[in-house]
């Protein structure tokens, strides 16, 4: 299966969980922008559905953008009949996010692609280009066999 292949699989399910209503794109309102070989970009348009009690984007919504952003990208490099999952996030505040603020873009790269495990990091910016969060992950791949 090719780099072309993994893409449009998971564009195909991702446009399958907006249509259905199923997952974070349809619950938070995290969407797929741009995907790459080892690189996915997402986006977020901050809303009431997100706020903590401090009427700012709650950091669990940040998180789970980013942790989706750097499983695409590191979805985009493995092999046929290959799966993962996140085994470790780790994630850095830098300011929070107001729900006026305007549209956040994650930028995700996956760093290692290995047999059993990958590595990917990824940055969040608001609409004025500042840095407002990162991240990184190690992840476990499986294999599938007969």
């Amino acid at each position: 299966m090719t780099t072309a292949d993994r893409i449009a699989e998971l564009t195909s399910l991702l446009t399958k969980g907006l249509t259905e209503g199923i997952g974070v794109g349809h619950s938070l309102g995290v969407q797929c922008a741009e995907l790459g070989e080892g690189r996915a970009v997402y986006t977020l348009k901050p809303n009431a559905v997100q706020a903590n009690a401090m009427l700012t984007v709650h950091g669990g919504v940040l998180s789970t953008l980013i942790d989706t952003a750097l499983g695409s990208a590191v979805f985009t490099r493995l092999p046929d009949a290959t799966i993962y999952t996140t085994l470790e996030l780790k994630v850095n505040f830098v300011r929070p996010v107001r729900l006026d603020e305007g549209e956040l873009t994650c930028e995700a790269t996956a760093i290692h692609v290995g047999r059993r495990t990958a590595t990917a990091e990824a940055k969040v910016h608001n609409a004025a280009g500042k840095l407002v969060a990162y991240g990184n992950c190690t992840c476990l791949v499986e294999t599938f066999t007969g």
